[in-house]
């Protein structure tokens, strides 16, 4: 749609100068779109952000059309790492130049800060992420992610998968969250997802991941019952994990399934996954859904002949280099 300009450009305002109520129209359409475009709950979400907008503690502009606030994003930095938290413009005013607006201002505003040098973006509702003009194209790298879902009549259908005797599955649980961490660490190791997201690259970083999927609503809330460890059973090493979490009312989410390199291809990953899909739906989830990075095709592939299908595909972006710059 048209962007509306009868009262002259929007012009940025910075987070911590605006008021909660302020944000509560945006924010109340933000999370319709997010059930209707995609089954997702981002009612949490929305409300950590009403908390720290409160608090003036949520670094990222607002869009304003007069008096109305018609978009906003904010971001978050971490050592040499900038992350692009959200950005969304109501529907009514959405156009890539808007969108554009608070994109540029929040990449301006990392690549000032002292030490960083790359800055991450997975966002879901951006327009046209794929094919779209970015800012700051001279450092900037987008791969395909791919928004995947299967029914509850799919996960009936899955039959049992078969495991030799060197392995067994485990329920989830926190005793092991350093060896959880040690597994993605070298699970991803030269893998397209550690390019995408670093914190994929070190046993830091991994337990940083595994904090937020437990601990935080960005990916819903942990689900327990449908989170797995594959665990060699002479030496009780961790070969694979999958982690789920509920993101609705009966909608699970896959938030991480990943196996070591060296076992790859004797049906732990399958197992792993038709274990977690049963648990969400034996609960009475009517879907489940992942994310998928389009180059890893070995992935796609066994979700697919699960019975996964492509909802919606988006971009993941990544800036680096801005350090060269100084």
């Amino acid at each position: 749609m048209a962007a509306l300009t009868d009262t002259g450009a929007p012009a940025l305002q910075e987070l911590r100068f605006i008021r909660v109520p302020d944000l509560n129209a945006l924010l109340d359409e933000e999370v319709a779109e997010w059930r209707d475009s995609l089954d997702w709950d981002f009612r949490a979400s929305a409300d950590l952000v009403r908390r720290f907008v409160g608090m003036r503690a949520l670094t990222g502009h607002a869009l304003m059309r007069g008096q109305e606030l018609i978009g906003y994003s904010y971001f978050v930095g971490e050592e040499s790492k900038g992350l692009v938290g959200d950005l969304y413009v109501r529907r009514q005013f959405r156009c890539p130049e808007y969108e554009d607006q608070l994109l540029h201002a929040a990449l301006q505003s990392m690549a000032s800060m002292p030490r960083l040098n790359r800055i991450e973006a997975q966002l879901m509702l951006l327009g046209s992420s794929l094919v779209r003009p970015v800012p700051r194209p001279e450092h900037l790298r987008r791969y395909q992610r791919n928004f995947m879902s299967i029914s509850s009549a799919a996960i009936d259908a899955l039959q049992p998968g078969r495991l030799d005797g060197e392995f067994h599955l485990e329920q989830w649980s926190h005793r092991v969250q350093e060896q959880a961490a040690s597994l993605i660490a070298a699970a991803y190791s030269g893998h397209i997802d550690s390019e995408i997201n670093d914190q994929y690259r070190s046993v830091a970083g991994a337990r940083r991941f595994l904090l937020n999927i437990v601990q935080y609503p960005g990916c819903g809330s942990f689900f327990p019952p449908g989170s797995f460890l594959a665990v060699r059973t002479a030496t009780g090493e961790v070969t694979g994990l999958v982690l789920s979490s509920l993101v609705a009312p009966m909608v699970g989410h896959i938030t991480q399934i990943c196996v070591l390199p060296e076992v790859r291809h004797r049906g732990i990953g399958y197992e792993l996954l038709r274990r977690s899909l049963e648990g969400l739906a034996q609960l009475g989830c009517r879907k489940v859904s992942l994310t998928v990075t389009d180059r890893n095709r070995e992935a796609s592939g066994l979700y697919e002949r699960l019975g996964f299908v492509t909802e919606r595909k988006f971009a993941a972006y990544v800036w680096e280099g801005f350090r060269s710059e100084r």
